[in-house]
């Protein structure tokens, strides 16, 4: 159980580590929306260049959660599609493989903004 914790937990920190630099160091010139950008194109980049998919066999979901992993399973879907649909996998392959994602993100979105109230 541990050897699995923890390379999570390690990679994750990491990950989480290298964002929070980017904003500290580059204030105001880098908001949190470049970093967004930034990880998920990381994340697409890096696993078509055959990184990131050790580091999520290694780390698991402190590689798959982050949004790097986001953007590695984008890239990976729309690569497995285009081998099966061609040109037009591309452009489908990435949100089908990311679907019950976007969709639990929009869901738990909509059930934390009808059952809370901002103060504000």
């Amino acid at each position: 159980m541990f050897e699995q914790i923890i390379p999570a937990f390690v990679v994750g920190g990491l990950i989480c580590i290298v964002g929070q630099l980017l904003m500290d160091l580059t204030k105001p010139t880098f908001t949190p929306a470049h970093v967004l950008v930034t990880f998920v194109t990381g994340g697409a980049v890096l696993g078509a260049l055959g990184v990131y998919g050790p580091l999520v066999k290694f780390a698991g979901a402190g590689a798959s959660v982050p949004l790097s992993g986001f953007g590695y399973s984008l890239a990976k879907g729309a690569i497995e599609a285009v081998g099966e649909k061609g040109l037009i996998g591309a452009f489908s392959g990435g949100v089908e493989a990311t679907a019950v994602g976007i969709a639990a993100a929009v869901f738990f979105g909509y059930l934390v903004s009808v059952t809370f109230n901002p103060k504000g």
